[in-house]
């Protein structure tokens, strides 16, 4: 997290002949989420999601973004019910009717990546858990129309957490959407809310070129999470559901384009 008096980092806008590439990174990522969201039915492990997962993106030329980074052990981050994110695909961890299902794929292609991510409900769930998605992913959406040439990086972050909060629902802060391109993580970082001075990228004006990961994370419950003893999955703290919807994102003259379209 930024301090307050801590000046931002630079932010690369992408040139027209990078954005070509993103866009084909982006579909690879968007697909493969398209893939694993498709296969997550009552009986499947995870683990037989990640592996489907990463031979979609390995078969369109693309390598899984995930894998490996920060030794980060599979391709896709899948997380149920409870867990925020970064659930670690296992053999062991099988899919039941009633879960929530978060999914989190990144594509890393002729040097750039696309990352995107979704949660879906397996079968008949709570009427808690519709509405904490249907909520979530409306929240994405917010964000991303106030991603606009001249308008600031708090306009996004604001819009996130306002609409999560108007339906009773908290954000997690720990955990943050960012910057993309030819790393995954790039400056900015993108808050999905708004506290005065607690990062200096809140006052970035947005560029054409500027390309971002959008991603809100938001819980039934309070926003504090922990993580387990694997190192990497993140739960809520109180044991409440929390959705994850992300998509890649460019700033543009006419308006935030989409560069992980799921249609």
């Amino acid at each position: 997290m930024y301090g307050s008096g801590q000046k931002r980092a630079h932010v690369n806008r992408k040139r027209a002949d990078e954005l070509e590439i993103m866009v084909q990174a982006g579909r690879i990522s968007a697909l493969a989420l398209h893939t694993a969201l498709e296969a997550l039915v009552p009986g499947v492990s995870t683990l037989a999601v990640d592996e489907l997962t990463e031979e979609v993106i390995r078969e369109a030329g693309a390598s899984p973004s995930f894998k490996g980074f920060q030794e980060y052990p599979a391709s896709t981050c899948i997380s149920i019910n409870d867990a925020v994110v970064h659930g670690i695909p296992s053999d062991d961890v099988v899919v039941r009717e009633g879960d929530i299902v978060g999914v989190d794929v990144g594509a890393f292609f002729q040097g750039f990546h696309g990352d995107n991510a979704a949660t879906k409900a397996i079968g008949e769930v709570s009427d808690e858990a519709r509405r904490l998605l249907r909520v979530t992913e409306e929240a994405l959406h917010k964000g991303i129309g106030e991603a606009v040439v001249g308008q600031r990086l708090k306009a996004v972050s604001s819009a996130i957490q306002g609409h999560a909060q108007a339906h009773g629902y908290s954000v997690v802060r720990d955990l943050l959407g960012h910057g993309i391109g030819r790393q995954m993580h790039e400056p900015p970082q993108v808050p999905n809310y708004y506290e005065a001075g607690a990062f200096a990228d809140y006052e970035l004006t947005l560029r054409p070129g500027m390309t971002l990961a959008i991603e809100p994370m938001i819980n039934v419950g309070g926003p504090q999470v922990v993580r387990d003893r694997d190192g990497w999955t993140t739960r809520t703290a109180d044991g409440s559901l929390s959705a994850h919807f992300e998509h890649t994102i460019v700033v543009t003259k006419e308006g935030p384009r989409i560069l992980t379209p799921r249609d």
